[in-house]
């Protein structure tokens, strides 16, 4: 498997896909057409030196990719309001400025919403529920463990419900469509439906598997606090997120590009999570991927430059064997010039005899 560079999410009926600062969301509209929309995309911070920096580089993607996710979404969403026209109309009737400015200021505010809410659920809430064993254990390793187990299932119950949901079921099936077409092309094989279909649905760089990162090094990081206060334990836990996010996140990074068998089985959670949030899409589903991933990335050529590499891998070999045989070459030449030194010195030598040929065996034996 050779590491391509791309990401990307499911929005509804559709899939985002980006590679380095170019973005595409594909939207299958009601009308079954299937609409590609083009973007770039910066990042909160252009310079390059902070944003190779472990664990900054974690944070800094995650608020990015909790942006621009929501951004997204809110533009795939936009093909099916009830009152599309209505909207369309008040669209009309402001100008581009104020449209962008209304539009910047919403996604403010869901963002701002969306975290916040978020914090509250797998954060605080956790650690106030397993203050009620605090009456029966005292250990603070214990208590952070239960507080895990705790989050833990607070999130299995999060994604277990919203499953149950219609539409969500679609979004999971699009999620599907999304890794598959990536572990398509890292896989070697050309991008097409038939290719896409027999793909695996599950991948070790998805955010599934970065949030159960996220829970597990946050209990290890959360037995470290031991001050008394309440209070003063709630914020020391959210001052630490992003902390952990770029720890997690440096996990998933590496988890991406490695088949290290050991990074494979610390990533086993991970993939049997997106069990949960991933399903098998339809050729329809598979299609708006494949639009989506050709909006931003050249897999014709990303395929013609790995079987280059995999040609060129031989011709190393025979290299490096040509090479060896060479050295050894000198080497029995070496010794061949030490021996004739002996003799030249008047010390015996044993010498045996070269083998006969097949022609003297002959003679010999007439």
């Amino acid at each position: 498997m050779k590491y391509s560079g791309i990401g990307g999410q499911a929005v509804l009926e559709g899939v985002m896909m980006k590679n380095k600062e170019k973005y595409a969301v594909a939207v299958r509209k009601p009308d079954g057409e299937i609409t590609v929309d083009t973007k770039e995309y910066y990042g909160l911070i252009k310079n390059k030196t902070l944003r190779n920096i472990p664990i900054l580089r974690g944070v800094l993607s995650f608020v990015e990719s909790l942006t621009l996710g929501i951004s997204t979404l809110t533009y795939s969403a936009s093909f099916f309001e009830e009152d599309e026209e209505d909207t369309k109309a008040k669209k009309k009737e402001l100008s581009k400025e104020a449209a962008a400015k209304k539009e910047k200021a919403e996604m403010g505010i869901t963002v701002a919403f969306s975290f916040v809410l978020a914090i509250g659920i797998f954060m605080i809430l956790p650690y106030y529920l397993s203050l009620i064993f605090q009456k029966f254990i005292t250990s603070h390793v214990a208590l952070a463990l239960i507080e895990g187990v705790i989050r833990m299932m607070i999130f299995l119950a999060y994604i277990a419900s919203i499953s149950l949901m219609k539409d969500i079921q679609r979004v999971f099936m699009y999620h599907g469509a999304e890794h598959k077409c990536i572990n398509c092309i890292e896989h070697g094989m050309e991008l097409n439906v038939e290719n896409v279909r027999k793909s695996s649905r599950l991948h070790k760089r998805c955010g599934t598997s970065f949030l159960l990162i996220v829970m597990i090094v946050s209990i290890v990081v959360f037995m470290f606090i031991r001050v008394e206060s309440r209070i003063l334990k709630v914020v020391l836990r959210l001052l630490l997120i992003p902390v952990i996010a770029g720890v997690s996140y440096e996990f998933i990074r590496l988890a991406g590009k490695s088949d290290n068998p050991v990074v494979n089985f610390l990533s086993k959670p991970g993939l049997w999570l997106q069990k949960l949030t991933t399903r098998e899409p339809d050729d329809s589903m598979i299609e708006v991927g494949i639009a989506s991933v050709e909006a931003v990335f050249d897999w014709k050529a990303f395929l013609e430059e790995e079987k280059t590499e995999n040609e060129e891998e031989p011709v190393e070999e025979v290299k490096e064997k040509v090479k060896e045989k060479v050295e050894d070459e000198i080497e029995i030449l070496s010794i061949d010039d030490e021996d004739d030194e002996e003799e030249e010195g008047g010390k015996s030598k044993i010498k045996f005899a070269p083998l006969a040929s097949d022609e003297e065996k002959k003679e010999s034996d007439t």
